[in-house]
């Protein structure tokens, strides 16, 4: 083997099952189905990254992962799988671990603006149709042009309200602006405030420094964003956030060039949900990043049931693959499986194809690509046990350890600073006093053109007067011709 850092995915037949590091930046893939072991590799994974001084950010769906921030503890099926493994120095530890939370409460508020999200994302997020998503691309060059910030869902709701008070006038520079349109639009942005987008949209917003990060002892922090909730509530907003930071990241992060090991890497776990009914833009434009953003130093893994789950495009830019069992009961699931396998470079000692369906919990077919960035044959490889805690920390535990996080308060209260919102609600309270103004002089003149001099009041009752003398011997004469004089 190479005298270059590598990570120790676990044991083959031929000894330890080691990844270079120097390819982790070549991306990965963890499949598998339901209780198959994915979460204990993707936290094997990252506790290795950190080891090597990388930094990892994940997103913890069912809640386990928080254990990374704890010593593990004897356990038989654990002390018989190092036994048999033959690993040397392994010891219960933790790893520096960070918690996120977009609703705040079992981690820091991680956040974005309007404006960062872009209206692609946003576009994607509201599962907006081409005449919606033009006039929500409307609405972001207006706002540029003008200078008026996008920062949270008030200051959209306002912008879009604008933009449908003054269409007429904006039709000429930026198209038809539909009142239909913009209503839709509105709708589903209540919608999405109801599924708690309000939170995550809004300032301080997060600084993509403050998730790249090592200790003291120079091992890398672990990020773990709390998608217990969202996940359910809102998973349209889980796979748009992950979007969003994968660009955020190619767009500001410098190009690194080869590298003994990644600068930074990223685990997004249920990675179906980020492509499921995802418009064709969105998928070329994450299919670009993910090719792309290796050349920072960021390297992506996806974990999601089944390789299908991911586009073929992107699929083979993933250098690393890790497929724990899959079930074969119908003839759709041995698609999969055919597929599956026939993704691996092949090992003529191996049934690939058959072995999938007979792996157990915590065995894996695996393939890595080597020091050329070829793949590897396809291995099978009793994954290595993780030295943190298996299962999550208790409420207490977590509580206790954001306490003493090196974020405690910078991120906790919401900044609303002066947007779109305010200099809208401005322009029309300004507009709303000179309108006022104007009708004041329009009143006074009228009351100024209809008041009445002495001499007008009496030559006016004098009319009057008159008029109804004669109308009274006009009606007189009339009845008198009618019913006849006595």
């Amino acid at each position: 083997m190479s005298d270059t850092p590598s990570l120790l995915i676990g044991g083959s037949a031929s000894g330890p099952f080691l990844m270079d590091a120097s390819m982790a930046n070549r991306h990965g893939l963890i499949a598998g189905a339901t209780g198959t072991g994915k979460t204990i590799t993707l936290q094997n994974l990252a506790e290795s990254f950190s080891r090597l001084g990388v930094p990892v950010f994940l997103a913890d769906v069912k809640g386990d992962l928080s254990g990374l921030a704890a010593a593990g503890s004897t356990h038989q099926k654990i002390d018989a799988r190092v036994k048999q493994l033959g690993i040397e120095n392994y010891q219960f530890r933790s790893v520096p671990t960070v918690f996120w939370d977009m609703f705040g409460s079992k981690g820091h508020n991680i956040r974005t603006t309007i404006s960062d999200m872009g209206p692609l994302l946003l576009s994607s997020l509201l599962e907006l149709n081409g005449t919606q998503s033009g006039v929500l691309y409307a609405c972001f060059k207006v706002a540029d042009d003008n200078g008026w910030l996008l920062l949270d869902l008030k200051d959209l709701r306002s912008m879009l309200s604008w933009l449908a008070d003054n269409a007429s006038e904006l039709k000429g520079e930026y198209g038809n602006i539909s009142s239909s349109s913009i209503g839709a639009i509105q709708r589903k942005l209540l919608v999405l405030e109801e599924q708690g987008a309000e939170h995550f949209f809004n300032e301080p917003a997060v600084e993509l420094d403050d998730l790249i990060k090592t200790d003291f002892s120079r091992n890398g922090v672990v990020n773990v964003l709390d998608v217990t909730k969202l996940i359910h509530q809102s998973p349209k907003l889980y796979a748009c956030f992950l979007i969003w930071l994968l660009a955020e990241l190619f767009e500001n992060l410098p190009e690194v060039g080869d590298a003994d090991r990644p600068k930074f890497v990223l685990f997004f776990d249920e990675a179906h949900l980020i492509f499921d009914d995802a418009a064709d833009v969105l998928v070329n434009k994450i299919e670009q990043v993910v090719r792309l953003i290796r050349s920072k130093g960021v390297g992506v893994y996806f974990v999601s049931q089944s390789p299908m789950d991911i586009p073929e495009d992107i699929l083979s830019q993933l250098g690393m693959k890790i497929q724990h069992a899959l079930r074969a009961f119908t003839p759709k699931d041995k698609k999969v499986v055919k597929a599956s396998a026939a993704s691996f470079r092949q090992n003529p000692e191996i049934d690939t194809e058959q072995l999938i369906t007979e792996l157990g919990v915590g065995e894996a077919l695996v393939s890595v690509l080597d020091a050329d960035g070829k793949p590897t044959p396809v291995e099978l490889v009793y994954i290595k046990p993780p030295e943190s805690r298996i299962g999550p920390l208790t409420d207490e535990e977590r509580a206790e350890h954001i306490t003493r996080s090196p974020y405690k308060g910078r991120y906790d209260k919401v900044i609303d600073r002066e947007s779109a919102y305010e200099l809208l609600k401005q322009k029309a309270e300004k507009l709303a006093k000179s309108n006022a103004r104007t009708e004041a002089k329009r009143s006074a003149a009228k009351r100024q053109s209809t008041r009445q001099t002495p001499v007008r009041a009496m030559v006016k009752s004098a009319a009057r007067s008159m008029g109804s003398q004669i109308g009274r011997q006009i009606i007189r004469g009339i009845l008198g011709s009618l019913f006849g004089k006595r």
